[in-house]
């Protein structure tokens, strides 16, 4: 089960496939709402919306955008000061090199200090989940919560690997995808979200890879890769605060791939992966695929809303 997991996502990336059609109608969920304030923090771009309340720390996953997030904002900016996040390179924001998980970590921490954030709380999706947690374990005294929907402190499958493993299969990946077009990336990012990596809906899926082909190739592979190589589960005790994971499930997908998976086994293994953690939830959503706040907006939303009430 966890080689599938870390391997059905390299695949889904790495098979070469045609473009993808012209742009389609964006759903109703994905249709973001004009945001209070747009700046930059460094080459990162922020937008703010809603006034008042605690605030939230929004991160999308690989070459995501706000638009993700719009559901998400909709139901929560009323009562909370939302900052969503485009990492540079994604859905059309110019790109970065160097070390881009130690950059996210200066950016948001830039973010908090510069707009005086008392304990924000951090939502991150898949890659920005990871990210998130990464900063949590770093700087629990600047956080005051944190939320990871799919997303983990190790790569699953990868747990059990050396560093060095990690790094020579980060390396492989990338130089197996080296010299992708951009009117490749967008034909794979079609496939990618109608698999069981995706979102269930395929007018979702498809609005979602229309948007994701707006994201720079080569910054996406440079994400992959660094993030495939990152384990932080030595930082997890350091996290004093009430932590809540999102684990989507879909119980055809498993039976399609082979799996004797459960909801309740997808949440076991989650666990183990965030095992140090003081105060943990693992939450299973189903019927849900990678983009659980997409495929279940409203069992996402409510999860939240019961989690900040720990806080």
């Amino acid at each position: 089960m966890k080689t599938t997991m870390i391997f059905a996502a390299l695949l889904a990336l790495g098979a070469p496939l045609a473009a993808h059609a012209a742009d389609v109608v964006t759903p109703a969920l994905l249709a973001t709402s004009a945001a209070t304030e747009k700046f930059t923090i460094g080459p990162m771009k922020v937008e703010r919306h809603g006034a008042t309340g605690r605030p939230m720390i929004l991160i999308p996953g690989l070459s995501s955008g706000p638009y993700v997030w719009a559901d998400t904002v909709r139901k929560f900016s009323g009562e909370h000061v939302m900052y969503v996040v485009t990492l540079p390179g994604f859905d059309g924001h110019p790109k970065t090199s160097g070390d881009l998980v130690a950059g996210a970590d200066k950016w948001i921490g830039e973010l908090i200090a510069s707009r005086k954030l008392v304990k924000p709380i951090l939502v991150g999706h898949s890659m920005g989940a990871a990210l998130s947690i990464a900063y949590a374990g770093k700087h629990p005294e600047q956080v005051g919560g944190l939320v990871a929907i799919d997303g983990l402190p190790v790569f699953p499958g990868a747990e059990r690997m050396t560093p060095e493993q990690r790094v020579a299969m980060a390396s492989a990946t990338k130089m197996r995808m080296a010299g992708m077009t951009q009117e490749v990336f967008a034909g794979q990012q079609k496939a990618y979200m109608r698999s069981a990596m995706g979102v269930m809906d395929e007018a979702t899926a498809d609005a979602v890879a229309a948007r994701s082909a707006h994201s720079d190739a080569g910054a996406v592979l440079d994400y992959m890769a660094q993030v495939l190589a990152m384990d932080v589960r030595g930082t997890l005790p350091a996290i004093p605060f009430p932590v809540l994971v999102i684990a989507p499930y879909h119980e055809g997908d498993a039976k399609a791939a082979g799996m004797q998976m459960t909801a309740e086994g997808k949440a076991a293994y989650y666990k183990s992966l965030m095992a140090g953690t003081a105060k943990l939830t693992v939450l299973p959503v189903a019927p849900a695929r990678h983009f659980a706040m997409l495929d279940q907006p409203q069992q996402v939303a409510d999860a939240i809303r019961a989690y900040l009430k720990t806080l």
